[in-house]
């Protein structure tokens, strides 16, 4: 619990007015090269994720999808290359906590939500932070938080279940929470790893709608290996492999392309 507590209170955060996406794009990822002994997990890779872009990221295992948003969060620093958020903010300068706060929020594949906590005191929690749980059942939400929490329940679907403890949520609504988390602290970026592995179809086709609503008002990066879920959201998907940009372009253009293909995606995928 407490490295919970501790990692949502590193996280608080509002958007940042002085992100400058004026050229349209909001992340800038430039000849960023890692190597773990030896081995480049990330080789020369430069991408764009443009503002208000809702952008798939796939490719075979050990592709440095992972390594990739490690980047991104502060988690893991490069060897070479450039890491711009906006115009100005150079990621690359900035700690963890320091780059969640200025709007980049992810969300990981396992859901992380806390258990014994309600819906509604999960969102509550990643509002206000850790000195929120320490008197949980005695702060008073002003009627700004009543509605902001009342919007991301909404978007979310969980207005039914604010009250049910998050630990009994179906796998499905546990993930949407999450992401209802994240949205509490208002992130300009969103990093969503695999959100529907696991889930039911009816699920899958929730958090399509889901993270559909978002972009526009949020960037959104997903990575993920379903291809139906892929085609269900993605305007732009870009297909790492070995650590570079192998193919980017709309679904049916990657689809198509004979290299990832051969790579990743196999004869049969090229198929449908």
């Amino acid at each position: 619990m407490s490295e919970l507590i501790s990692d949502i209170e590193g996280g608080i955060r509002t958007v940042d007015a002085s992100v400058d996406a004026s050229h349209g794009i909001l992340l800038y990822l430039e000849g960023v090269t890692v190597s773990f002994d030896g081995f480049k997990a990330i080789d020369n890779l430069s991408l764009y994720i443009g503002d208000g872009e809702l952008r798939c990221i796939i490719g075979p295992n050990g592709a440095g999808k992972t390594t990739m948003m490690d980047i991104i969060t502060g988690k893991t620093k490069p060897d070479t290359g450039r890491v711009f958020f906006g115009q100005t903010i150079d990621l690359l300068q900035l700690d963890e906590p320091a780059i969640a706060r200025i709007g980049i929020g992810r969300k990981f594949q396992k859901p992380t939500v806390i258990e014994p906590l309600s819906v509604l005191e999960n969102l509550e929690l990643a509002m206000s932070g850790a000195k929120y749980l320490r008197g949980l059942m005695t702060t008073r939400l002003t009627g700004e938080e009543r509605e902001r929490i009342g919007a991301v329940l909404e978007r979310i679907g969980l207005s039914d279940l604010a009250q049910r403890q998050a630990g009994i949520l179906a796998h499905g609504q546990k993930q949407w929470l999450e992401i209802g988390m994240l949205l509490m602290q208002q992130p300009r970026l969103l990093l969503v790893d695999e959100p529907v592995a696991g889930m039911t179809p009816a699920e899958m086709e929730r958090t399509a709608e889901l993270l559909n609503s978002l972009a526009g008002e949020h960037s959104v990066v997903v990575v993920e290996h379903d291809m139906g879920f892929v085609r269900s959201i993605a305007d732009k998907v870009t297909v790492l492999h070995q650590g570079r940009v192998l193919a980017e372009g709309t679904l049916e253009e990657v689809q198509a392309d004979p290299k990832v293909i051969e790579v990743y995606l196999g004869d049969d995928h090229a198929a449908h």
